[in-house]
């Protein structure tokens, strides 16, 4: 047998007023007319369930919190690690790889007319050398040639290389 108080009752035996009762949301055990009544089991599922929400909810609000001090700590370590490289691009300890390449393709066009110049200048210091040998020279430097203009292409796949080599 249950007994039933209207909604001054319970707000009274609880010790609150009628509009902080109002504000919980108990539905009513039962209606007589227009009067809601209501037992002490549904107050209490009503409060036990608040209580639990409240809880997630703080656990979730903790969770938040975790998230947001990793991602602070994350964020800020990035941030050291660019200041890191930007001073060390300062002091001239860490240039980029496309810098590299442009060096690698100026000493190479320097390098390649070098080698334009050999065969010519054999055959003005050593008149008496057969068009055979001077025209061996000439192939063997177009090699070198060659060689020395893919350099600033090979850039990229080389630096892999050596990545891959020093991570194992």
């Amino acid at each position: 047998m249950s007994i039933y108080l209207n909604k001054k009752d319970m707000a009274a035996s609880l010790h609150i007023s009628v509009q902080a009762f109002d504000k919980w949301g108990v539905e009513p055990s039962e209606r007589r007319g227009r009067e809601a009544l209501y037992d002490v089991r549904s107050v209490l599922n009503n409060r036990l369930l608040y209580q639990g929400d409240a809880q997630k909810k703080e656990s979730t609000g903790e969770e938040l919190d975790e998230d947001i001090k990793f991602e602070r700590h994350r964020l800020l370590k990035a941030q050291a690690d660019e200041l890191e490289r930007e001073n060390a691009r300062k002091e001239a300890l860490l240039v980029d790889t496309a810098f590299c390449t442009f060096v690698l393709i100026k000493i190479t066009g320097e390098v390649a007319s070098i080698l334009d110049t050999i065969p010519l200048a054999y055959q003005r210091k050593f008149p008496g050398l057969e068009k055979r040998h001077i025209d061996h020279l000439k192939n063997e430097i177009i090699k070198a040639r060659n060689i020395a203009a893919k350099t600033g292409d090979l850039v990229p796949s080389l630096l892999n290389e050596y990545l891959n080599s020093t991570d194992k």
